[in-house]
């Protein structure tokens, strides 16, 4: 065992402060366990009254604000994969929330639009929802909440540039 005790080869290192990667400090990891919590916390408020999960709330959301999209422009607006968009859909069209309408341009494709039952789910449920990111923005000091506002615009930004940058990359390797 070269000098290390058993609990220390358990934990992986004799010093855990002296790791060059902490996670509870490594930013991506701590917005994912923000985004985390408050996708738990916000999901009682329908997934108790609705009986839906997190990815019926976004298709139902985003219909809810934009009355028909297809299923890929769904996926990009709430930021799922498709397979996730088209699952949701299913659920939906099975409890009659979610209509599909044939693209007669591209029958490959059909347009979303939430049924009268699901227009008023999503309308029973965006007040609350909305209370809910209220009570959390709160937390914030006003005077803090314009540069919360800018870093949170500032890192979507960058996010979306390091993620196509790695897209890039991804492409460029596989070619090779």
């Amino acid at each position: 065992m070269s000098g290390s005790t058993a609990k220390e080869e358990a934990h992986g290192a004799a010093d855990p402060q002296a790791a060059p990667l902490k996670l509870e400090e490594f930013l991506p990891y701590r917005l994912n366990v923000v985004a985390s919590l408050v996708s738990q916390a916000l999901s009682r408020i329908y997934v108790d009254r609705y009986g839906i999960g997190v990815p019926e709330w976004r298709v139902l959301v985003t219909l809810g604000q934009f009355e028909t999209m297809t299923a890929k422009a769904v996926g990009a607006h709430s930021h799922m994969h498709k397979t996730k968009v088209s699952r949701a859909v299913s659920e939906l069209e099975g409890r009659k929330l979610v209509v599909r309408r044939e693209n007669r341009a591209d029958r490959r494709e059909a347009f979303l639009s939430l049924t009268a039952a699901g227009r008023t789910i999503y309308q029973d449920l965006a007040p609350g929802a909305l209370a809910f990111a209220q009570r959390l923005f709160e937390t914030i000091d006003p005077a803090d909440r314009p540069a919360f506002e800018r870093a949170v615009a500032r890192l979507t930004e960058q996010s979306r540039i390091l993620s196509a940058a790695a897209d890039e990359t991804n492409v460029a390797k596989s070619r090779k």
